[in-house]
């Protein structure tokens, strides 16, 4: 599949692989496990049996639905339109020092006030914004406005400040300030071995899951200073030493708002101008670069949001505590269960790129169809982070506005909203969209990808069955209780 791919794309079947697999009263504790990645607010005020039913009905409805959707050119007309967005360079250029200066000063607060912040989760700065305003707040917007991780991204700014130093030496100070390539390249210069590909991310995001589910650095605001610190350290190491490749393939943090901001209505067009387009159809140009690791992160993203509401579940409590009374440690079983489990989603996908291959009967290889379908897990994956952190960000957001106020002396009990009993049906609603904006993706790059209606419609079937199953098992994880882990 050569030739004008600009405006192409397709990832039906991406969904539906990794498919298969599959604050309450925070004020009392300060976000536990849920100031992580956790804490959903209310559960669902229907019958779960109900709703996770209609939540695979929703799904399977809406694949047939589209199955009746063949006019190539009307699908083309959808994704590709777009409003353009005048954006001067210069404007750029004299905007983002600024903003990424700022938030520079944002990560030394962070630090400052977690080692000697207020113990209290809900009175420390650095937690509430770390877990509520950033991971559960900003996160969000990366794929419901657009990524502006880049430019705010403060472990940038040591590489864009010394090669901004070195340009100025060598020009004359003629430089663009905000330039992590071209001038002052010297810097950085050291090379990533190609045989790693995204691996360093995917492996970066499974550690850091990992640390986030079994320590107390969702509550601990002296571990999460700690952290922080440490992250920092690597990070601007690891970006001297090899440019900005480390962003690009190593920083699991980057990557994932990278992967995000595809699925956002606001969109970088090839010529540096912004656009507007409808949600998710960005996702219908371009498949992921040939490199190792590319499809494993995007797998990798969706199942560690599955696995993190998984362990906060009263099932999941269940079925550990007896294996961790026969004597074996609680970090093996998480650590073993996330490996496992990123393994599975990872097989079942490329297990349904070859069956897509042969329903499509095509000579397009299964590594191919990989990558060109991987993009479609993200919709899933971002309907999913809404809905568990929606309500999470919304109830601790008066408290994260007061601590702003005054990080060292917050007030001794700040606010936090009760939501109302009908948010927990609109987080299902959330996760509903997300699986309905991957099936439009999914189906109209598959006409991208396959000559002809027939076997573009064959190749979505091995993947229906199993995004059914993901669905529903998605929406059994949002449904149930909020139960933190221990820490192991």
């Amino acid at each position: 599949m050569t030739g004008n791919r600009r405006r192409r794309s397709g990832r039906p079947l991406g969904e539906v692989v990794a498919a298969a697999v599959a604050l309450g009263a925070l004020a009392d504790r300060a976000a536990a496990h849920s100031g992580s990645l956790g804490g959903s607010v209310a559960s669902a005020t229907v019958p779960t049996w109900l709703t996770i039913l209609t939540g695979g009905i929703v799904v399977g409805g809406s694949f047939l639905f589209t199955t009746l959707l063949t006019d190539h050119d009307a699908m083309r007309g959808v994704n590709w339109w777009r409003l353009v967005v005048p954006t001067p360079a210069r404007l750029r250029r004299a905007v983002v020092p600024h903003v990424r200066a700022l938030s520079v000063g944002v990560l030394l607060l962070v630090v400052a006030t977690g080692f000697v912040g207020p113990r209290e989760g809900v009175r420390n700065f650095a937690l509430l914004l770390v877990w509520v305003g950033w991971w559960a707040g900003y996160t969000a917007t990366t794929y419901l406005v657009g990524n502006t991780w880049p430019a705010l991204n403060p472990w940038r700014a040591p590489l864009a400040a010394v090669r901004w130093v070195r340009a100025r030496g060598d020009d004359g100070g003629r430089v663009d300030r905000d330039a992590d390539h071209g001038a002052g390249s010297r810097v950085g210069s050291g090379a990533l071995p190609a045989s790693w590909g995204r691996w360093p991310a995917v492996a970066g995001l499974l550690a850091l899951v990992c640390l986030e589910v079994v320590s107390p650095v969702g509550e601990n605001p002296r571990l999460l200073a700690g952290v922080v610190v440490a992250y920092t350290a690597v990070t601007v190491a690891g970006s001297l030493l090899v440019g900005a490749a480390w962003f690009e393939r190593v920083d699991p943090v980057s990557q994932v708002f990278a992967a995000y901001g595809r699925v956002a209505p606001l969109q970088r067009d090839t010529d540096g101008s912004l656009a507007v387009r409808l949600p998710g159809t960005a996702l219908t140009e371009d498949p992921l670069p040939d490199r190792p690791g590319e499809v494993a992160f995007v797998v990798a993203l969706l199942w560690v949001t599955t696995y993190d509401g998984l362990v906060a579940t009263p099932t999941w409590a269940a079925a550990v505590e007896p294996v961790v009374a026969l004597g074996v440690p609680g970090l093996a079983v998480y650590a073993a269960v996330l490996l496992a489990g990123f393994g599975l989603f990872l097989g079942v996908y490329r297990l349904a790129a070859r069956r897509v291959r042969a329903s499509a009967d095509t000579y397009v290889t299964a590594r191919a169809i990989e990558r060109w379908f991987a993009p479609a897990l993200l919709p899933i994956a971002a309907g999913y982070h809404l809905a568990h952190f929606l309500g999470y960000f919304l109830g601790l957001a008066p408290a994260l506005a007061a601590v702003v106020a005054s990080p060292f002396a917050p007030p001794a009990s700040p606010l936090a909203l009760v939501l109302p009993g009908w948010f927990g049906s609109a987080k299902l609603l959330f996760v509903l969209g997300g699986h309905v904006l991957a099936i439009w993706v999914a189906h109209s790059l598959a006409f991208e990808l396959f000559p002809g209606v027939l076997a573009a419609i064959r190749s979505q079937y091995p993947s229906v069955v199993v995004m059914v199953f993901y669905t529903m098992t998605s929406l059994w994880v949002i449904t149930q209780p909020y139960a933190p882990p221990p820490y192991v």
